[in-house]
């Protein structure tokens, strides 16, 4: 019985930390989904207003805080 409780505790806590929650950014459009051990962040936001392009767009990927992927321009 004991060891079934600590095999469902554990995978909840899985779960928590694997479980993504979006938070919208008020920056022009940027959505950033976090969860415990990693976040993702799809980036659309306003540039200056002298710039050629005035969104910057990309992708941001980071794991246990660690940046593993960025292409925003």
């Amino acid at each position: 019985m004991k060891k079934k409780f600590i095999l469902i505790a554990a995978g909840v806590l899985l779960l928590a930390a694997l479980f993504p929650i979006p938070f919208h950014l008020k920056d022009g459009g940027t959505v950033e989904y976090r969860a415990l051990l990693y976040s993702v962040s799809k980036v659309h936001r306003l540039n200056d207003l002298d710039a050629e392009d005035p969104f910057q767009t990309g992708t941001v990927v980071k794991v246990l805080g660690i940046e593993l992927y960025n292409n925003v321009e």
